[in-house]
């Protein structure tokens, strides 16, 4: 993502806004937390890489990962070399969650996490049409921005740049909270839309029915409450099956 150093004030406030704490701030508090959003969309894309090392790692240490010989996985492994080892250049690292939840996240890294939940609900090309869309939004640079909010809006924001830096300075349980942002984060409307184009894409440029997105968005439309990130979306699921069914109507 390119940083863009002329309008940096107007981004720190757009980040901020999504603070539910920003209107109680006093002016002091309001700059200290305005000087810390520049400094998280200075994080450069080492910086960003770094946290998602340590974020992932936390939250594998959370969950309970499933083992070599579970289905889940060797369905997984099935679906990983279908869309390949890198997103642009950066090795993939694929797990499975074993938990209920109905999920699944990437990050710039290339960790990318699919929830037992979410393989209990989809069949394989389903499954594939997400996984697709999650490495999209590293592929299209999503998760960075996501990642830079998620340090702005947690613990970790508190963290001075000094001593280590803000990266190498991050405790254990600023850790956990920056990890558990990250997951929360919503994408907004064109990014979702742009990550399904790029799942779409790709499995029509290797040689895979991309039709399995159409109906995984119909099957997160069926689901009840909006718990997980991926089922608070905009556009609304319906909305994401019938965009991927127009670009099957229409062959491109």
């Amino acid at each position: 993502m390119k940083i863009f150093r002329l309008a940096l004030a107007a981004s720190s406030v757009a980040l901020l806004a999504s603070c539910s704490s920003m209107s109680s701030m006093d002016p002091t508090q309001l700059m200290q937390s305005g000087q810390m959003a520049t400094q998280a969309l200075s994080l450069s894309d080492a910086d960003v890489r770094t946290l998602s090392d340590k974020s992932c790692a936390d939250l594998d240490a959370e969950n309970k990962i499933a083992p070599a010989n579970s289905p889940y996985t060797q369905r997984l492994n099935k679906i990983s070399k279908q869309l390949g080892d890198n997103i642009n250049g950066v090795p993939v690292n694929y797990k499975v969650y074993l938990t209920k939840d109905v999920n699944a996240w990437a990050m710039a890294n290339g960790c990318v996490r699919v929830y037992s939940g979410l393989m209990d609900l989809m069949n394989d090309d389903e499954v594939r049409g997400v996984v697709g869309h999650e490495m999209g939004h590293v592929a299209l640079g999503h998760t960075k921005k996501a990642m830079q909010v998620a340090y702005v809006t947690s613990a970790a924001r508190t963290v001075a740049s000094s001593a280590g830096g803000m990266v190498g300075s991050l405790s254990a349980s600023q850790i956990g909270d920056l990890s558990e942002k990250f997951v929360n984060a919503q994408f907004s409307q064109s990014q979702e839309t742009a990550a399904d184009d790029y799942s779409f894409d790709t499995q029509k440029k290797k040689g895979y029915d991309p039709k399995g997105l159409v109906t995984a968005f119909q099957k997160l439309a069926t689901i009840d409450g909006g718990k997980s990130s991926m089922l608070s979306s905009h556009p609304a699921s319906p909305a994401r099956a019938q965009h991927i069914q127009d670009r099957i109507a229409s062959g491109k």
